[in-house]
């Protein structure tokens, strides 16, 4: 995880996931792919692994902020999800969307009583093919990185 300044103004790309889990890795394979693209001053990579509210105090400040995690929400393997913290806090307690989605969540809601007003935030989803020991993403999953390189720059530009 990149530690650093309070991220007044910066828009903040937040990668979740266990790397030794296969496709619960995907926001930190995501966040690697961006580290080799050509990104505006103000937008800063965090690579989050499994950390929820340790991130608070990375997030406080952020004028944009977007996550990208494995997200259960019962599509086929591959499938993207794009969500606000809010549409998060709608779901049913039945059937947990992501394996990171408590931490996070429990960090947004930090942050909103921290600063008062909601966070600026989205969370881009990838529906797992397969969470098991393993590095590598299945083909499924890992075909689904350029379309989410895309979405996140568009989330940027917004």
């Amino acid at each position: 995880m990149r530690k650093g300044r309070l991220a007044m103004g910066k828009k903040i790309v937040v990668g979740i996931g266990n790397l030794l889990l296969k496709d619960d890795g995907v926001g930190v394979h995501v966040i690697r792919a961006l580290e080799g693209k050509s990104l505006s001053p103000e937008v800063e990579l965090i690579d989050g692994g499994t950390a929820g509210c340790d991130l608070l105090p990375l997030l406080a400040g952020a004028e944009k902020i977007i996550v990208v995690d494995a997200l259960q929400g019962g599509g086929p393997p591959g499938a993207i999800y794009r969500l606000t913290p809010e549409d998060c806090g709608r779901q049913s307690g039945d059937g947990t969307i992501s394996l990171h989605d408590l931490g996070i969540l429990v960090a947004f809601h930090d942050l909103q009583m921290l600063e008062g007003k909601p966070v600026p935030a989205v969370i881009i989803g990838v529906e797992p093919g397969e969470i098991g020991v393993g590095m590598e993403l299945t083909p499924q999953v890992k075909a689904t990185i350029p379309r989410v390189l895309e979405l996140i720059e568009q989330e940027l530009e917004r």
